[in-house]
């Protein structure tokens, strides 16, 4: 096994990070690069969280190994004993050494520094090189390759400029200590620690907010009623939203519109324009199509034109509005449909027959799944019962965690005695060497502390500038933009985790083995100041912001500041609940009428669709007998009484025998179609089964 469940959890980490990217980004319609980067930073972000727990256990062990080749090398002197020759001496006793087991998973001695260091390097380069260039490169509204270059490299010039300012400070000051020695290793350990104070400062601020939301927002879960008037105010925020942006989109087309017809096919900027009208939505560019008319030459001294310059700002706002309209339309499909499950789930509480019914049934087939395990019953059980009494479970054990959290990031410091809780779990399991409860306790405790940050990651919103929405509707900018803070907030997590169970000694100041991952991260005395303050006391205003949301503080300042937040004792909150509550109504009582419609239109072709073909066919199986007596009399009559003419007279027999009879039911017309628009009834076919008449009951 040795290596095996590196190699493991290398792969299923890939997998996890692709699904969450298909879930957030859109494989299809964005660009490869976009994609890749975003795929590598989620990656190896996840990766460090998911194998750091091996680089514990493999450390552990490798200690207890050190511990045991101490004991056996340490030489044991015998007592001076005053005895008769005849007195036998007794052999001093020695104390057995533990033996050491390796673990399950144990990496070999070598592997983890190389892994790490790429890892943590590659990660670095990501979040502070790559991924904002890229991020101005996929916004940019340039149409080509070198003009959005350009403009990236313009907008990261000021990025750059205060990380070199910065970096720069610090070099000063260890240059002006003459007891520090400056060298190569001393330097990297200068943007190390200068990169994770970053990480731990936006993480403290993110951990405080995520320890005490994520407990609170299970319990609110359990509240069906709670989650229902949080639903319907959500719905009205997002119709205004809505709203918002269909205007803009419009103001935007109408823009494009006009420039469109001022520049014609010949004009150099036109393949621009052309750029342009492919990222808008189909039905404006059959409006556009129409209107403009290719054959007319531009000419210099009739109009002005916009310029390059101008049309790249155009078509920024095109793929922005576009977008976001998108976006809002498939989030308001997304809440429209929890609505109306919580407004199931509030009617069939009441319900004596323990059956689910659903208001509308879903248009899909029934599977295997639903048909016999998660049947209408058990789903009446879960929904209305077991639910709530889950997510109330799960709240007071995530709760319990947070508590734990708190105080050992108040306490961790403190090594005799050992306080904090992570710490104590960790020593116990080493004394027995349970290798496997050492990686599960691991693994459990940073992936909550991971949950607790990047699922406050995913909830930030600014300004609609950053915002990470599901069901493939998040943009090019938001996905590297949650890259690149993935990145500078895993390596200070997992050093904090670290410290949290006292294996970092620049923490902990103990003399013990380093992981493999400390030990990338370099002697952290090259700054004092950082390793003995920052790193310590910071944590602990982790206090400060829980309580600080725990009394929604935040909340309320933006609330204040003119952003509607829900607030149960607000009456701006209360306004717009009943506002979503009838936009909500209305859209049922919309989506009633059309499930009716359909449901009508249904029966109405059960019922007379048959007894319609069959009187299709019957009549038309009628005419053609007809015809053919017809046309056998005739022939017979002819030979009979007349005799054969002349050729023009033979003609006009084959013509007679080889005409089709009328189709009176046919379907489709082939006439002409000056008669057809001008609404007169066209021969060879009944005025009831005429196509004006056909679909009369399709809009009843």
């Amino acid at each position: 096994m040795s290596g095996a469940a590196l190699g493991i959890e290398i792969v299923l980490v890939f997998f996890l990070a692709l699904f969450l990217l298909h879930r957030y980004g859109d494989f299809k319609k964005q660009q490869r690069m976009v994609l890749f980067g975003t795929l590598l930073a989620w990656y190896l972000c996840f990766l460090i969280v998911f194998i750091l727990p091996l680089d514990v256990s493999t450390t552990i062990y490798r200690q207890c190994v050190e511990d045991h080749e101490k004991q056996v090398s340490v030489p044991t002197s015998s007592p001076t004993n005053h005895t008769t020759p005849n007195s036998t001496v007794a052999p001093p006793k020695r104390n057995a050494p533990t033996p050491c087991y390796k673990p399950w998973s144990y990496i070999p001695e070598g592997i983890m520094p190389v892994f790490w260091r790429v890892v943590y390097w590659t990660s670095q380069c990501l979040t502070w090189l790559l991924l904002p260039f890229m991020q101005s490169y996929a916004r940019s509204g340039g149409f080509s390759i070198t003009g959005k270059i350009k403009t990236a490299l313009i907008e990261n010039a000021i990025y750059y400029g205060t990380y070199l300012l910065i970096f720069g400070s610090l070099l000063i000051y260890v240059a002006v200590h003459p007891e520090l020695h400056l060298t190569w290793y001393g330097l990297q350990t200068i943007g190390i620690t200068a990169a994770n104070t970053w990480g731990l400062f936006l993480l403290v601020l993110l951990l405080g907010y995520g320890l005490v939301e994520i407990p609170r927002s299970y319990w609110n879960a359990s509240r069906h009623g709670h989650l229902l008037m949080k639903t319907y105010f959500k719905a009205s925020k997002l119709m205004t939203e809505k709203a918002d942006a269909e205007e803009n989109l419009e103001d935007v087309m109408e823009e494009v519109r006009k420039i469109s017809e001022s520049i014609k096919y010949n004009h150099p900027l036109r393949k621009c324009i052309d750029t342009i009208l492919r990222k808008c939505p189909v039905d404006y560019q059959e409006k556009m199509g129409r209107n403009m008319d290719d054959y007319e030459d531009f000419d210099d001294k009739q109009n002005t034109y916009p310029t390059e310059k101008s049309l790249v700002k155009l078509h920024k706002q095109v793929i922005y509005a576009v977008q976001r309209h998108n976006r809002t339309r498939v989030q308001w499909q997304i809440l429209l449909q929890q609505a109306i499950h919580l407004e199931d789930v509030s009617k069939n509480e009441t319900s004596l027959s323990h059956q689910f019914v659903h208001s509308f049934p879903s248009s899909e087939p029934v599977g295997w799944f639903s048909r016999y395990i998660y049947t209408p019953t058990v789903e009446w059980y879960w929904e209305c019962l077991l639910k709530r009494w889950f997510y109330r479970l799960l709240s007071v054990v995530l709760t319990l965690f947070s508590v734990a959290v708190v105080w050992s990031e108040c306490t961790f410091f403190s090594t005799q005695p050992v306080l904090s809780l992570f710490a104590v779990f960790i020593q116990l399991a080493e004394r027995d060497y349970n290798y496997l409860y050492i990686e599960m306790a691991c693994f459990v405790t940073i992936f909550f502390l991971c949950i607790s940050v990047y699922s406050t990651v995913f909830r930030i919103r600014v300004f609609n500038y950053y915002y990470l929405a599901s069901h493939h509707q998040t943009d090019a900018y938001s996905l590297q933009f949650s890259g690149m803070l993935f990145c500078r907030l895993t390596p200070p997590l997992c050093l904090n985790f670290l410290g949290l169970i006292h294996m970092d000694s620049a923490i902990s100041h103990q003399q013990k083995l380093q992981t493999a991952y400390t030990s990338i991260m370099g002697s952290m005395k090259v700054l004092s100041f950082i390793a003995n303050g920052f790193y310590i006391y910071y944590p602990i205003l982790i206090v400060i912001l829980c309580i600080a949301t725990y009394f929604s503080l935040g909340t309320r300042c933006l609330n204040l500041l003119g952003f509607q937040q829900f607030m149960d004792d607000s009456e701006m909150t209360s306004d717009l609940i009943d506002e979503g509550k009838e936009l909500i109504r209305r859209e049922r009582r919309k989506r009633q009428r059309m499930e009716d419609g359909e449901n009508r239109r249904r029966e109405w072709k059960e019922r007379y669709g048959n007894q319609r073909d069959d009187f299709t066919a019957r009549n038309r199986s009628s005419h053609e007998m007809k015809e053919t007596n017809y046309s056998e009399s005739s022939r017979d009559r002819q030979n009979k009484y007349s005799r054969p003419g002349g050729r023009a007279e033979r003609d006009c027999i084959e013509l007679l025998q080889d005409a089709e009879p009328l189709d009176f039911n046919a379907d489709a017309l082939a006439d002409d179609p000056l008669e057809a628009e001008s609404g007169r009834h066209v021969g060879g076919r009944y005025l009831s089964m005429s196509s004006s008449r056909n679909r009369i009951f399709d809009d009843v």
